[in-house]
């Protein structure tokens, strides 16, 4: 059976010349960054480098730049060390409705068990954050904002650089999960996004897994999270994973700043895939089309579960997405669709198709001829 990946927003393939990046750290250089030895001292200049090449991309300084294990703790670190620092000066924070649950999980529990108070801004039908509402929102005691620049269910993108810029003239830190945007939409510099924070991750842009980085405009310095040692400027305790880190840098000289997700290539494929959904009785296209990602398609279905449609793919060879976690062998409601205008009772049927480098007009011909019978079965069975 021919497989389909449509899955990139989960992650993509290690790209060749990225492994090969990695591997002298899988063997030669080998010895602990912080060990004063000369084998100690040859992976410190390794690792030195790959923050400084970083640093260039992102148009930052290197001591901006802070590794982590990944994306969740990029954000972890941006939020939890942030608040606690700032909580002194005030205890309200702000984020949407339609976050990565690694932003709306952080800030519910410093709002749960740390006295913090929490300001949900709604979307509109397109799940986007209005700079108005968020204008209304803030407060003198308002200390931190989370706004993410793309959404990983839907696509949407959010004006960030506008909400940034209204954090900024009010003094508020401004955080966002670019986790998203990476290697997708256009990077010119880190400043583009009016951010004090920004999160990123590799393996959304043909790197590592296990491995990101967190932004951290100078001089604000968040509180810790990790205790042990005096690693990343003394932000985030732990010997630094240098093979992840080659692969990081790797990644993302390649496949940023010239983006590895090339809208003319996608573009074409996304098109052909909006119109067959259209053309199916039952099925929503769901997000922004003039404001999305240029990968991303993602829809739901009368009558039908996300569990149904994705195995029913997956029978296809057809690797898509739900966008929402799995547990206990079942899919849980989509929160950001559940926070839509106009889609209630669709949050149990979302499906993603997130395409990439490696997707092919052929894909798209696979998909189009298997989608029209499984939304008619799935909804049959209902």
């Amino acid at each position: 059976m021919r497989t389909v990946y449509l899955d990139y927003n989960a992650t993509t393939p290690l790209d060749n010349s990225v492994r090969e990046a990695m591997l002298p750290f899988l063997g030669e250089v080998w010895g602990n960054p912080s060990s004063i030895h000369h084998l100690g001292r040859r992976a410190r200049s390794a690792l030195d480098e790959f923050r400084e090449r970083s640093a260039q991309v992102l148009s930052c300084l290197p001591s901006e730049l802070v590794f982590t294990s990944g994306g969740t703790e990029s954000i972890n670190l941006a939020l939890l060390g942030t608040a606690r620092l700032l909580k002194p000066k005030g205890r309200h924070l702000i984020t949407s409705a339609v976050e990565h649950h690694a932003v709306l999980h952080c800030l519910q529990y410093l709002a749960k068990r740390e006295s913090f108070d929490l300001t949900v801004l709604p979307v509109d039908a397109d799940g986007l954050v209005t700079v108005h509402s968020l204008e209304n929102a803030l407060r003198p005691d308002t200390v931190l904002v989370s706004i993410q620049a793309a959404n990983n269910e839907i696509g949407t993108i959010q004006p960030v650089a506008e909400l940034g810029s209204l954090c900024r003239n009010r003094g508020v830190v401004f955080h966002t999960d670019a986790v998203q945007w990476f290697g997708k939409e256009p990077f010119t510099h880190i400043g583009q996004f009016n951010a004090d924070l920004v999160s990123l991750c590799s393996h959304k842009f043909h790197g590592p897994k296990g491995t990101g980085a967190l932004f951290v405009r100078s001089p604000l310095h968040p509180d810790p999270l990790l205790f042990g040692g005096g690693h990343e400027n003394e932000r985030r305790a732990g010997t630094e994973n240098l093979c992840a880190i080659a692969g990081f840098t790797e990644a993302l000289e390649k496949f940023v700043k010239t983006p590895v997700f090339r809208s003319e290539h996608l573009t074409p494929l996304v098109s052909r895939l909006r119109d067959c959904l259209k053309g199916l009785g039952g099925v929503h296209l769901v997000g922004s089309k003039s404001r999305c990602l240029t990968n991303t398609v993602s829809w739901v279905v009368e009558g039908s579960d996300s569990i149904s449609l994705l195995a029913a793919l997956d029978l296809e060879g057809i690797c898509a997405s739900s966008g929402s976690a799995c547990s206990s062998g079942s899919l849980e409601p989509s929160h950001v669709v559940a926070a839509l205008k106009g889609l209630d009772g669709f949050a149990r049927s979302l499906i993603r198709f997130s395409m990439g480098r490696e997707t092919t007009n052929a894909d798209i011909d696979l998909v189009e001829n298997a989608l029209p019978p499984i939304v008619r079965r799935v909804q049959h069975r209902q």
